[in-house]
């Protein structure tokens, strides 16, 4: 039997590979991906599963904009809390195809992620989110209280990305994986919510990386592995260079000095890194980061970047 394994599908895992996110395109796309999971939960792992939402949440703010002049925009924290609805919804209904003829109860978890109202990303909003816009339009919906950022490309809506406190609703996904299901929680990173000094909560206008939830997740239902699937078999140093290679097996502190020197875009490869070193620091056994194709291979050990705290080379 295998341990309990958190796998953290990004987005290629959902959309067309040319990231076309149409609901036939999402539909087949996570079709493929559970043929993936599922093999994983025949070899005996218990599986929790999250996954990240930029397409999706990109398309409820499209018709956010162009619905403005009838109805007013949706909240940030409503289109977080709506995609996790919706993929984990297709997540069940494919993961359960995949299995069959096998019984298998899939649940998903509509999960809010803490965040700290000081943190300082709410000072400074530079998390770019749905598509490009002229200046006009940016201007009109900058008077709708959001923050409008011009880049080479255009204009584009700017918010908030906090660091992940705690995850809230783990006890509830915890509780359903011991009842016997595999749970999709934390989609989206979470539905970001900040804490009243009366002890209320309320959701605000942020987007919390989904690798950093992840990690934070995988803790909190005491993983003993963290898996984040990407589109490439391995992180890899000098990356866009003539001398790049991939990472392998490698501990913590190797990585960490790797990470100091500046390998990992911020935008890309670099919330993946920071979300494996967490999970090993906090007391995880390994996270890996490779490719959905590859995930069987990698928890074997045979393929993938590897991290643990391990016994430094």
């Amino acid at each position: 039997m295998g341990g309990r394994v958190l796998i953290a599908l990004g987005g290629n895992a959902m959309t067309a590979p040319d990231g076309s996110a149409s609901p036939a395109d999402q539909r087949r796309a996570i079709g493929r991906a559970m043929t993936h999971v599922a093999s994983l939960i025949r070899a005996g792992h218990e599986v929790m599963l999250t996954h990240g939402n930029g397409p999706q949440v990109g398309n409820i703010l499209l018709k956010n904009q162009l619905a403005a002049h009838v109805l007013a925009p949706v909240p940030l924290d409503w289109c977080v809390a709506q995609t996790q609805g919706t993929l984990g919804t297709l997540i069940m209904n494919a993961l359960e195809r995949a299995l069959a003829p096998e019984p298998v109860r899939v649940a998903t978890v509509v999960t809010r992620t803490l965040v700290d109202p000081d943190d300082p990303a709410f000072r400074e909003p530079v998390k770019p989110i749905g598509q490009y816009f002229g200046e006009d339009e940016a201007r009109r919906f900058e008077r709708h209280g959001q923050t409008w950022r011009r880049f080479e490309r255009g204009w584009r809506r700017v918010v908030a990305s906090p660091w992940p406190v705690e995850i809230l609703d783990a006890p509830a996904a915890i509780a359903l994986m011991e009842a016997g299901y595999t749970v999709v929680a934390a989609g989206g990173g979470g539905v970001p919510v900040v804490r009243a000094e009366d002890g209320t909560l309320s959701g605000v206008e942020a987007v919390i990386d989904k690798d950093l939830a992840a990690a934070a997740l995988a803790r909190a239902v005491q993983a003993t592995e963290l898996v984040i699937a990407t589109d490439v078999p391995h992180a890899l140093v000098g990356y866009g260079t003539a001398a790049a290679r991939p990472i392998e097996e490698i501990t913590v502190a190797e990585l960490r000095v790797l990470q100091a020197a500046g390998h990992f875009a911020s935008g890309s490869m670099g919330p993946k890194v920071e979300a494996a070193l967490r999970f090993a620091e906090d007391g995880g056994n390994r996270a890996v980061i490779t490719s959905l194709e590859h995930i069987g291979e990698a928890l074997s050990g045979n393929i993938g970047t590897r991290v643990s705290r391990g016994v430094e080379r």
